[in-house]
């Protein structure tokens, strides 16, 4: 039988501004990646978030991040080495601390937004993610996209890696995420998501923006939790791959 783990991006809210439905996505996820406050999430609600994950069993992530709480993450700093290293050993800390609190603990890392797309193939930053995970806690699995020279790095490093695809993202022709606010960047329809993703369990294959078929095997797949119909995209894809015979749970 397959087995594929499913986790979503929560505890993005921050302050008075809310950010998608967690408690809903907690009912459908098995793995939950919960900001660390640099690109969202302020301290309730990353305790909150931890302890509703901790309730249900749903294992927690670090979802790591440039500090760029304006951008949400999504913009490039061009940081030193030490100067990541240090922010990324600083966001384990708090979220570990959230955790503990919750009668839980951090059972991974995965970087967010523009960190993840750079260090895919930036050196120094993918280095510097590395160094910090490895120097916390070196029994951490570290989630990445297929073929990038972060997992490259965790792997040479002794870190276990995690290959990861997502449900409701466009790819390029190499293999990567289609860049955000371009054609084919996201996906809508839930149908249309259950079925390229049914396709990649089975097959080991997904559809780029241009029509290229991708070689993909991921371990781990993403639905966005602050996606317009986050919910009912998550819900429609877990139950095609039930159905379909796919046992649904955490990566061990």
């Amino acid at each position: 039988m397959a087995v594929i783990d499913l986790n979503a991006d929560l505890g993005e809210s921050f302050g008075s501004w809310r950010l998608g439905d967690d408690e809903a996505m907690l009912e459908i996820v098995t793995s939950a990646n919960v900001a660390c406050g640099f690109h969202a999430g302020d301290p309730l609600t990353l305790q909150r978030t931890c302890e509703l994950a901790a309730r249900r069993g749903v294992r927690i992530g670090a979802q790591i991040s440039y500090r760029d709480l304006a951008g949400f993450g999504r913009r490039f700093l061009d940081c030193s080495e030490a100067e990541l290293r240090a922010d990324v050993l600083y966001q384990l800390g708090a979220l570990q601390a959230m955790c503990l609190v919750a009668g839980t603990s951090l059972a991974y890392v995965k970087p967010h937004g523009a960190l993840y797309n750079t260090v895919v193939h930036h050196q120094s930053h993918a280095r510097a993610v590395v160094s910090a995970v490895a120097a916390y806690d070196s029994s951490l699995p570290v989630l990445g996209l297929p073929g990038g020279v972060l997992l490259e790095q965790a792997r040479a490093e002794g870190l276990r890696t995690v290959t990861e695809a997502f449900v409701d993202r466009g790819y390029t022709p190499a293999g990567t995420l289609v860049p955000r606010g371009q054609p084919g960047d996201l996906i809508h329809d839930p149908d249309a998501a259950a079925a390229r993703v049914l396709r990649m369990v089975r097959d080991g294959v997904i559809t780029a923006v241009d029509g290229t078929e991708v070689e993909m095997h991921a371990e781990s797949l993403c639905t966005h939790g602050d996606s317009p119909g986050a919910v009912a995209m998550a819900r429609r894809v877990r139950e095609a791959l039930v159905s379909s015979g796919v046992e649904v749970r955490a990566f061990a």
